[in-house]
């Protein structure tokens, strides 16, 4: 037995310390330490807890369905408003004048740049001050700028709003992960993470932990009805439907902050320390815990191979996707002569293929997990996620091939938009299990899909602002064949090295669980 008392709690529910970097548990020193009597306490301490209705994963399971409902809710919110000006682009041209292709692509992926940026401060400061003001107060302020958006007068202001919007939209995305780690236990989380998935993949094209169906279809409507702007109109009337089913119904999930609200910290700290360590370095040192913090998304991507191969190619995948955003307008206005609205409706095919795979991949995901965990004795392990995800990775290619060549070839028009279809099925069948892995993983489950978040929302800027000319040269055919080859290339090797190699490499790590 460890002679320390504080490495008997749940790692599930503490954050590790190293330092001052607060990433594992220290040691008590002294005669405290050596107490048996010290040592009781805190195993009292993690046994109550641990049975505690407070204790989120003790929750109603319809309380724990509501709320991961609402988080869904935010996250479909959010994302929407990064893709349902896409079919408005032709539009949006003539409003404000923009005859640069890479300016007018920047208008549409700048919302995806500060959506890169938000999560490295949304997911620490929910490790620290909890998940629920941190989703409140994003939704609040991202309906504000999307007004700002809806009233910009020139281009500059649409761009500026357009960043705005997206630095503070990316709180659900940073935070929702995390929330479904705080209220399921792993064999729980694969449906619950799919239910989480499909609020972005409805509204835009991440992820992930993010569906192009809804958001373009609606916007290439409004654009052709009543104006491009009017988009914006709609995402804040969307974000105060939200906010206003959301205050009142999502309770704190984050098991920190709920035990330090219950046992009162300021008025008893070192009561709550012998149970609950980090508690006290959040109450006593605030400014160093919270710089820690926010310096352990790059520390997670920086210092975990696995962490940052499993966001490479999550990032590589969600380029891509934003890439095609950014295609879909011209190839089907010009060569299959759509209108805005009809154009809108394109989006579908990949909407159908995210449906699909949230349905499909979910229980594919749990039942190779069950299965896996009964060989094991019982004992699960974050690399049963990984059959699913090279399970999916092998439709990405499909997909993008059936999509550029169908498209070069000038094909009948369900062609390219069943190609879609088979890459949407298997863009989300790959994020859920790699969701899943760093959920299950990394002690700090929101940091660890920040960094993830992070990563490919800066592909996702990217991409779209080569595109076109990328495809100018290579052509629809020629440019899809090499985006495969790095799916390939990333996509498979990668995951079946995981599966036999990541648990050695998860014991070495101080940053896992």
């Amino acid at each position: 037995m460890s002679d320390s008392p504080l490495e008997t709690v749940s790692s599930a529910h503490i954050p590790h310390q190293h330092g001052t970097n607060y990433l594992q548990i220290p040691r008590l020193t002294g005669s405290e330490a050596r107490s048996a009597e010290a040592l009781d306490k805190a195993n009292n301490k993690v046994h109550v807890w641990e049975h505690d209705p407070a204790n989120p994963r003790n929750w109603p399971l319809a309380k724990k369905w509501i709320t991961a409902t609402i988080v869904s809710m935010y996250t479909l919110v959010t994302p929407l408003a990064s893709a349902i000006m896409a079919p408005g682009l032709p539009d949006l041209a003539i409003k404000f004048g923009i005859t640069d292709p890479t300016v007018l692509a920047l208008t549409l992926s700048i919302f995806v740049l500060s959506y890169a940026i938000g999560p490295l401060f949304a997911a620490p400061l929910s490790e620290v001050y909890g998940r629920v003001w941190v989703l409140h107060i994003g939704n609040l302020f991202f309906l504000a700028f999307n007004l700002g958006c809806a009233l910009s007068p020139n281009t500059a202001s649409l761009i500026v709003f357009r960043f705005l919007a997206g630095l503070a939209g990316s709180a659900p995305t940073a935070c929702g992960s995390g929330v479904i780690s705080d209220l399921f236990l792993e064999r729980e989380r694969a449906s619950a993470m799919a239910l989480y998935s499909i609020g972005p993949m409805i509204g835009e094209p991440y992820l992930v932990l993010q569906c192009p169906a809804i958001g373009p279809v609606i916007g290439g409507f409004i654009a052709e009805s009543v104006g491009v702007q009017y988009v914006f109109y709609v995402i804040a009337a969307i974000s105060g439907v939200a906010a206003i089913i959301g205050i009142p119904l999502m309770k704190e999930t984050y098991a920190p902050v709920v035990r330090l609200r219950l046992n009162a910290m300021a008025l008893d700290p070192e009561k709550t320390a012998v149970g609950y360590p980090v508690l006290t370095a959040h109450h006593t040192d605030k400014w160093a815990y919270l710089w820690a913090s926010l310096k352990r998304p790059a520390i997670l991507l920086t210092r975990s191979f696995i962490c940052f191969i499993l966001s490479l190619y999550m990032a590589l995948m969600y380029g891509i996707y934003f890439l095609l955003f950014t295609t879909f307008p011209d190839l089907f206005a010009n060569v299959y002569h759509f209108s805005i609205g009809i154009g809108g409706l394109t989006y579908i095919g990949v909407g159908f293929g995210f449906v699909v795979a949230t349905v499909f991949g979910a229980k594919l995901s749990d039942k190779i997990y069950i299965y896996l965990t009964a060989r094991n004795g019982g004992r699960g392990k974050p690399e049963m996620r990984v059959p699913a995800l090279i399970f999916g990775s092998l439709f990405v290619p499909v997909g993008l091939l059936w999509y550029g060549w169908s498209a070069q070839a000038e094909a009948h028009f369900m062609m390219p938009i069943i190609g879609t279809s088979i890459f949407g099925f298997g863009i989300l069948t790959c994020f859920l299990p790699i969701q899943l892995y760093l959920v299950d993983t990394f002690t700090y489950a929101a940091s660890a899909t920040a960094a993830a978040s992070t990563f490919r929302s800066f592909l996702g800027f990217a991409f779209p602002l080569f595109g076109q000319q990328m495809f100018a040269t290579l052509g629809y055919g020629g440019g899809n064949t090499l985006l495969a080859g790095f799916a390939i290339i990333i996509g498979v090797p990668f995951p079946v090295w995981i599966y036999f190699a990541g648990e050695r490499i998860r014991a070495k790590s101080s940053l896992a669980r």
